[in-house]
């Protein structure tokens, strides 16, 4: 990339980033995850998205190594939110999903989050601003998957 940035996409790109690490903090703290390890909830969040895994696609998918995929899943389990049983499609394997536990204590963590920033914006900004800051967000949306090629 020996192209040169223009100034607006740096101070886009600056701004962006600003922006969501102020409110991906903000959301954080509104979380009952705290008692949680931010590896701990992705790995949560990941079961909920993807479904049920085994260890080492849970690994792979984190980037992180299978030791510290063991001790995550170790935590959680202790915690009561992830439960091992027989991979269905082969039973030599073991594969993770949510317990209803984990289940609920994401969807309440979520609907609080989402309840917040939902009340932010109505009260912050007008309809208008609400629908440009839509459409800023499905356009950095397109970049990014066409950046990506998703």
């Amino acid at each position: 990339m020996s192209e040169k940035v223009s100034a607006s996409a740096s101070q886009a790109a600056s701004e962006v980033r600003v922006v969501f690490g102020r409110v991906k903090r903000r959301l954080k703290e509104l979380a009952e995850t705290d008692d949680l390890t931010p590896s701990q909830s992705s790995v949560l969040s990941r079961l909920d998205k993807d479904g049920p895994a085994s260890a080492s696609a849970l690994a792979a998918a984190e980037r992180i190594r299978p030791q510290s995929i063991a001790a995550i899943l170790a935590a959680l389990r202790e915690a009561d939110l992830v439960q091992r049983h027989p991979d269905p499609e082969d039973g030599r394997r073991q594969v993770v999903s949510l317990t209803t536990a984990g289940r609920h204590r994401l969807q309440g963590d979520r609907k609080v989050r989402q309840e917040w920033l939902a009340r932010t914006l109505q009260d912050q900004c007008t309809e208008d601003e609400r629908q440009t800051i839509i459409k800023a967000l499905s356009l950095l949306d397109h970049a990014i998957e066409a950046a990506t090629g998703r």
